[in-house]
């Protein structure tokens, strides 16, 4: 009995000096969680307003919020044309720039009569470099440019390891995925600051979170033009100007077709007009987002994996891609 009363005496008395360590684990776990409960709220709250709310209220006003003309780059074909025509839904009218004549007659007449707005074309071949813009300049220096929409950009011919790659597919990423939208940014945006109104959206890519192996060159393309529509929407949010980055993951386009397994429909791949949809709609709302609700799913459980794994990840899938795009140009 003796040994039993030593021991709960014992048992009190580290019970009572432990007492404050217990107290302040609690006040860190409830602050913990408050926390957590604060930051899903907030995140809960930032998903409904870009992707449910917008959708809800009806559209926006964007020919009287940004102005009557919309330049949109790389639009003959997947996430430019369904952004332009999607654009022209709103009233806005349209200008089309890309290389192709014929793509670009075709487009324009089709929004013109589907969307009863005006349109135009610029033919430009952007992987030319700097010789195109004096022309393109010229063509809209008389235009109300409301929005632009930077979405022209190459992707590799299948992912590959850097040192495959040539000189020229080098310099087109340079000049189609980078010079592109810093140049027609430096020609239209003085109009826009001139009327104190305007937005910018630079079609980046979700691979910015985290290195992405074999598409090497076009990731740190793509993450330029994150950094330069950021940078430039606070350096500019004073003067009425909304710059945005649009962060996709993978669409349904023409662009994936040297892969049998991303062409394929899948639930988390949207179309381009779906997802074209869904980005204009956050337009004005959010300085970076993905644009579509599949894709922020997959950007916030990308984002959760260590980079190490998404490495891994990227890595097998891309050698996967590299053996089908080879094998399928054997054939």
């Amino acid at each position: 009995m003796a040994a039993v009363d030593r021991f709960s005496l014992l048992y009190r008395e580290i019970s009572r000096s432990c007492s404050f360590y217990v107290e302040a684990l609690a006040i860190v776990g409830a602050w913990y969680t408050v926390r957590k409960c604060v930051s899903l709220a907030l995140d809960t709250y930032s998903a409904l307003r870009l992707h449910v709310i917008p959708k809800l209220i009806g559209e926006i006003d964007l020919v009287k919020k940004y102005g009557k003309w919309a330049v949109v780059t790389g639009s003959t074909d997947g996430i430019g044309k369904a952004y332009a025509e999607e654009l022209a839904k709103h009233g806005v009218n349209i200008i089309l720039v890309s290389r192709n004549k014929d793509k670009l007659e075709a487009v324009s007449r089709s929004i013109s009569e589907t969307y009863k707005v005006e349109t135009d074309f610029i033919v430009a071949d952007f992987s030319k470099g700097r010789e195109l813009y004096p022309a393109i300049k010229e063509a809209l220096k008389d235009r109300d440019i409301g929005i632009l929409v930077n979405n022209v950009g190459i992707f590799y011919a299948y992912a590959d390891y850097f040192t495959n790659l040539s000189e020229d597919i080098l310099w087109d990423l340079i000049h189609v995925n980078i010079a592109s939208a810093t140049m027609m940014t430096h020609i239209v945006l003085p109009g826009m600051v001139k009327k104190k109104k305007g937005a910018i959206v630079n079609v980046s890519s979700a691979v910015y979170c985290h290195p992405t192996p074999m598409l090497t060159v076009y990731g740190a393309s793509k993450s330029y033009l994150d950094y330069f529509s950021r940078s430039l929407h606070y350096e500019y949010a004073s003067k009425g100007i909304f710059v945005q980055s649009l962060t996709p993951f993978v669409t349904t386009t023409k662009m994936l077709a040297f892969s049998s397994t991303l062409s394929k429909k899948w639930i988390f791949f949207p179309t381009a007009e779906e997802y074209a949809s869904h980005a204009v709609s956050t337009l004005g709302l959010s300085i970076r987002t993905t644009g579509c609700w599949k894709h922020a799913i997959q950007l916030t459980l990308g984002e959760c994996l260590p980079e190490w794994m998404w490495v891994w990840f990227a890595l097998c899938l891309n050698r996967i891609l590299r053996k089908q795009a080879l094998a399928a140009k054997a054939k």
